[in-house]
């Protein structure tokens, strides 16, 4: 049996993120929660929230989840 692939911190080609409302709610939420950071005055955070919803939207839209979920079938079958 083939060893599991090891989980990083922004591993976000998983199975958990198969359900398109999930990979569009980890994208939405820190963009909105930037924009309450702009409206009050903190640009600081609103930038860092702004560029937490910008990596996780460029890493769930590069991420093959024809592979994920044929590898999570494959393991379910085990």
């Amino acid at each position: 049996m083939p060893p599991k692939k090891q989980a990083r911190l922004l591993d976000f080609d998983i199975p958990f993120f198969l359900p398109v409302w999930r990979r569009v709610l980890v994208v939405v939420v820190p963009v909105l929660w930037a924009i309450f950071e702009f409206s009050t005055g903190a640009l600081a955070w609103g930038l860092i929230f702004l560029g937490l919803g910008g990596i996780a939207g460029w890493k769930l839209y590069i991420a093959d989840w024809d592979a994920v979920r044929a590898a999570a079938e494959a393991e379910d079958k085990e």
